[in-house]
Parts: C-alpha cells; sequence; structure tokens
C-alpha cells in the first residue's frame, strides 16, 4: 500500500506515522490489486482529526474521525473505513455485474498554471477516466465517496454520458446526455 501523508496545523512524529502504517496496511488484504491511502492529520479546537481516504482501482473509501488522542482517531478511522470496506463490497459483489471490483483505472489530478490574468477562479482541475457502470454502481460509488454526484457511463444505455445525485428529499437522481 502507498501512503501519502498530510498535516494541517499540526506535526506527527515518525511514531505516529508508523503506527499509522501499519494499522491502515492491515486493510490491504481486502484488496487484489495495490491500493493508494491518504491520511490527513489535523487539530481543530483542540480535538484530533484523522481523515483517512483509501484508493483502491477507482474505488475510493473514506472516512473522518475526531477524538481527543490522535492514536484514537487512527483507530476508530481503521475500524470505520473496515465496516465500510466489508458492507460495500459484498453488497458490489453480489449485485453487480463481472469484474466490477477488478477495473484498472486510476483518476489523475492536474493543477492548472499559475496564471494572474485568469478570468475565472478554477482552484484545481481533475482529469479522470469516466467508467460505463450501472447507476446503482454509481449510487454506491457516490455514497462511498460521501459526495452530492457522481460522473459515469451507463452501460445499460450505451455508454451515454451520465450523472447521478442525491435530492434534498433524501432519494437520488438521474441526468442523461441524448446523443
Amino acid at each position: 500500500m502507498k501512503f501519502t501523508f498530510t498535516e494541517k496545523k499540526v506535526q506527527v512524529s515518525d511514531e505516529l506515522r508508523e503506527y499509522a502504517q501499519k494499522k491502515i496496511g492491515k486493510l490491504d488484504r481486502f484488496f487484489k490489486i495495490e491500493s493508494e491511502a491518504f491520511v490527513t492529520f489535523a487539530i481543530e479546537r483542540g480535538r484530533h482529526k484523522a481523515e483517512v481516504t483509501l484508493n483502491n482501482n477507482g474505488i475510493f473509501f473514506r472516512v473522518t474521525e475526531t477524538t481527543s488522542d490522535m492514536y484514537a482517531s487512527i483507530d476508530s478511522a481503521v475500524a470505520a473505513i473496515e465496516r465500510q470496506i466489508r458492507k460495500h463490497k459484498s453488497r458490489l459483489s453480489k449485485r453487480l455485474r463481472d469484474g466490477a471490483l477488478e477495473r484498472e483505472a486510476a483518476p489523475a489530478v492536474s493543477y492548472p498554471p499559475e496564471d494572474d490574468e485568469q478570468d475565472f477562479n478554477i482552484i484545481r482541475t481533475k482529469s479522470f477516466s469516466i467508467k460505463p457502470m450501472s447507476p446503482e454502481e454509481a449510487i454506491l460509488q457516490m455514497n462511498l465517496l460521501d459526495h452530492e454526484f457522481f460522473v459515469f457511463r451507463n452501460h445499460e444505455k450505451l455508454d451515454a454520458f451520465s450523472v447521478v445525485y442525491r435530492r434534498k428529499d433524501g432519494g437520488y437522481g438521474l441526468i442523461e446526455s441524448t446523443d
């Protein structure tokens, strides 16, 4: 597992990093392909916050835990993300098409060049491949990421460009292209 550590308003020791690597590294047993872990340490209002995001072949799992101790935050985050992985991996493997968990595509993140004469203030640009999947799989992926919308290619509609989104009434919406 590849690790990327970020520190916000806190300086963490090498001992804490090794502890996080050891604990989060145990989650690698759930995946066939090597995954990436993005760990963010922060202190907000005197509370220790650990945010763990796992990227396994385009499927993301994200957990944020806040406690009074950074070690406890890491332990709690690992337990929560393990529950998430177990729940969603079994759900995906049972309900979705064959090979849904074995796709090979990793999103690439790029940043626009610094330019003072921009008309619009674009902070960051993300580039990623849009994968063919069913709307149900897209909703599961959106919920795993805890996002409000998710862009995908609908393989049920001949790979039409589609977006699923969370509605204010608790339901989901689907937007499809016509061409």
